[in-house]
């Protein structure tokens, strides 16, 4: 039909299984929908239109000053995305980088330019950090004294991950007399499901108990540039510290580096690590000049 010069209109939220059942993609189903059509079409670039003006350095309800990012690479992207970012859904940008597709996300209400995201360029200096972003929608989940031998972790896992529970960040405590604590986040709306199988987890391997925590919130800051600046987390870590904010968990990557706060601090941890980093539109300019 497209050879025929006709408009073509593609209901992106729908898919068909492996078995050739109609199903919903759930959210962000046709953002990976138009990414996956670009990909079959060869297309230049797949334009997305959406209800913001692209990918900014925070969350604009909660940095009314934050900047619009003109050209992120794919896996800033994912990381952002993995963190909180709500602009673009995880599997699209994924499917975009597997298969070199550009994405230019514009404002459906606006003529601004947008946000281009495609393969870094060796040739461009990247900032440090590209943005903060910010996740309300976790919980944690603790396992107290837990036995600490071979295989314990997979028996703990295994059966979240037979249940399609998705685990974000696990830490576990130093032993003690042959014990352990370990902790792990995952989405809110999987912790019931999850607190129904540590239950009998808990029993077999004959741990001391379970807690579980509804009040946090993780924060992060993304860069390519900080695999080639050292000190970054500990500026993070100082920012936080400097506000009274205490860090639960930690998690890393060469370009993420995301922490575990009270959900009561989230807004106030964003706000001074974009201040810290000097990622509002008026430093960015000032710095540009």
């Amino acid at each position: 039909e497209l050879d025929k010069g006709k408009i073509v209109i593609v209901a992106g939220f729908q898919g068909v299984t492996i078995d050739n059942d109609i199903t919903t993609l759930g959210r962000g189903g046709s953002d990976t929908t138009a990414v996956a059509l670009a990909a079959s079409l060869k297309a230049e670039k797949c334009e997305i239109y959406t209800d913001v003006e692209g990918v900014f350095t925070a969350d604009p309800r909660i940095v009314p000053d934050a900047s619009l990012v003109s050209e992120i690479t794919y896996e800033e992207m994912l990381e952002m995305a993995a963190t909180g970012a709500k602009v673009l859904q995880l599997r699209s940008v994924e499917f975009a980088r597997n298969h070199g597709v550009v994405i230019h996300v514009k404002s459906s209400f606006t003529g601004g330019t947008g946000t281009v995201v495609k393969e870094e360029d060796s040739k461009m200096e990247r900032p440090i950090i590209s943005g903060v972003t910010h996740d309300t929608g976790e919980g944690k989940m603790t396992i107290f004294g837990v036995p600490d031998r071979p295989g314990i972790a997979a028996k703990i896992f295994r059966p979240l991950a037979a249940a399609n529970i998705n685990v974000d960040m696990i830490v576990q405590t130093v032993s003690y007399e042959g014990y352990t604590d370990i902790s792990f986040t995952l989405s809110i709306d999987d912790l019931l499901k999850a607190e129904n199988i540590i239950k009998g987890i808990v029993e077999e391997l004959g741990a001391k108990g379970y807690a579980h925590d509804k009040g946090i919130a993780k924060v992060a800051i993304v860069g390519a540039g900080m695999k080639s600046h050292p000190g970054v987390a500990a500026d993070m870590f100082d920012v936080l510290a400097k506000n009274g904010i205490n860090i639960q968990m930690i998690s890393t990557s060469p370009i993420r580096i995301a922490c575990i706060i009270e959900e009561k601090h989230v807004e106030d941890a964003v706000r001074a690590l974009h201040d810290h980093f000097q990622l509002s539109e008026e430093a960015v300019t000032s710095e540009t000049l």
